[in-house]
């Protein structure tokens, strides 16, 4: 039996998030996924001779804003740098990367864990061309080769070896791939690649000042299994030190067919990439009132968003971590709230049928702003008791949404406005309750459950015209009669 506690794990993220541009970062070829192979190239991403790379304005935006967002001291004189290694799909023999001389330095990301609300250090975010991508499973004999994704931007998002547990990598990798969406800046598809995780693991006795040897799984493309990953690897160098034997520092990767890490290649203490400035790429300067410019234009943050909800709207945390999950919902949450001031039922509809709605359809919320009128409308039947919350929802919405109408007409048409004529709902009642003697009976020995049975077979009869309060004291009252 493995002794766990005595052990503390030493966790070390690298986060490469693929930038949300239209086209590379040194070259106008497009960026676009799921192209043809190698339709998607040129000179200058191939790295022909004597061809002449330009830097991707957008790309730098987009790194200055995360590390804005991120709280990173942002560098005002950059330049790229040539990493000098090989790899078959590196056509040009190096990859034009800031790892040295980093664009963001510092920062931190928030996670609510299991013990609390923990910050994450981050040690600095910088921007890198990605590589192309070997294809081993197309051929039994040979290796193939796709360069679309080669020259596509990224920017690199490194953590100081401060996470100790799977959980609170679990979480990280969670808030940054929500945040990198919030921004605009990637989409955070792990399955496509935009999204991919490298975990430096390691293990020590607690207290010990000194880290373990690491090891780096490479490439993880799931949350899911980036926490499977580093569970994993803990438990196995553990169970190296507990029987004695030499950690090697190596290179990983995780098998998802059976939650497993296997080695790739044993790796030096250091590399040397002989990193030189890229003499084909000018420096650049950040002035301060550019980057003043895009903190002035950046969108609330979640956790700054989350306060405003709170404070104005007195939302339940659920509710308001719910909102917060996607930009997009959040957005249309607080166009709801400037046409009423049902804050709460706003949020029953976000969460509840408006959500349901779109991910049944797969739309998005930018087609609900147009009918944005008629919806505040329908909250607001529901809310004065025109109209039952399950008719509205279930029938009322879809149909105003895919044909702009008033839902007071279509209700009206239809004959779905909720009644509370006391006569008409008193008829109701005498036939549910005729057409169930028996559990009327139960109902008056005591079985006042039966309540929920007899509402419900009156909202079936009425199709949900009868006013549920109403209703259920005049229910009530017969039953006792």
């Amino acid at each position: 039996m493995l002794d766990m506690g005595k052990y503390e794990a030493v966790i070390g993220l690298e986060i490469h998030a693929q930038l949300a541009t239209a086209t590379k970062l040194f070259c106008g070829d497009a960026t676009g996924f799921g192209a043809d192979p190698n339709t998607h190239v040129s000179p200058i991403t191939l790295g022909h001779p004597g061809t002449l790379p330009k830097t991707n304005v957008k790309a730098v935006e987009y790194a200055i804003k995360m590390g804005l967002a991120c709280g990173c001291t942002i560098a005002e004189d950059n330049y790229f740098a040539r990493k000098n290694y090989f790899y078959p799909d590196l056509p040009k023999g190096y990859q034009i990367s800031q790892h040295t001389t980093p664009i963001c330095v510092g920062g931190q990301v928030s996670i609510n864990s299991l013990s609390g609300l923990k910050n994450i250090e981050l040690n600095r975010i910088h921007l890198e061309e990605d590589a192309g991508k070997s294809i081993h499973d197309l051929s039994p004999t040979h290796t193939l080769i796709d360069f679309n994704r080669a020259g596509t931007p990224l920017i690199e998002i490194v953590t100081e070896p401060c996470l100790h547990s799977a959980e609170d990598a679990f979480l990280y990798v969670t808030e940054v791939r929500k945040l990198v969406r919030w921004l605009g800046i990637c989409d955070g598809n792990m399955e496509e690649g935009s999204l991919r995780c490298d975990a430096n693991i390691s293990v020590k006795l607690k207290g010990d000042p000194n880290l373990g040897t690491r090891v780096e799984v490479k490439n993880l493309n799931s949350i899911r299994n980036i926490k499977k990953a580093i569970e994993y690897e803990i438990e196995r160098l553990i169970y190296l030190k507990e029987t004695g034997v030499d950690i090697i520092q190596q290179t990983r990767s995780f098998d998802a067919n059976n939650d497993t890490t296997f080695s790739i290649r044993d790796k030096e203490d250091a590399n040397d990439y002989r990193y030189f400035p890229d003499p084909d790429l000018a420096p650049f300067h950040l002035t301060k009132a550019y980057i003043a410019a895009i903190k002035a234009a950046l969108p609330s943050l979640p956790n700054e968003l989350k306060i405003v909800l709170k404070k104005t709207y007195d939302l339940p945390d659920y509710d308001i971590d719910q909102l917060c999950e996607h930009k997009e919902e959040a957005d249309f949450y607080l166009a709801l709230t400037k046409e009423t001031t049902h804050y709460k039922a706003a949020a029953n509809w976000m969460i509840g049928p408006i959500r349901a709605y779109l991910n049944e359809t797969g739309t998005g919320y930018e087609m609900l702003y147009e009918a944005l009128p008629n919806i505040v409308a329908l909250m607001e039947m529901v809310e004065k008791g025109q109209l039952n919350f399950s008719v509205a929802s279930g029938k009322v919405f879809s149909a105003i949404i895919q044909a702009p109408q008033s839902p007071i007409e279509y209700a009206t048409k239809h004959n779905l406005i909720q009644t509370q004529s006391t006569d008409e709902i008193e008829k109701w009642i005498e036939e549910i309750l005729n057409e169930h003697p028996d559990k009327v009976l139960e109902y008056k020995k005591g079985k006042k459950g039966l309540i929920g049975l007899f509402m419900g077979e009156i909202k079936k009869k009425s199709q949900g015209k009868a006013d549920p309060k109403t209703t259920t004291q005049l229910l009530e009252k017969k039953l006792t009669s």
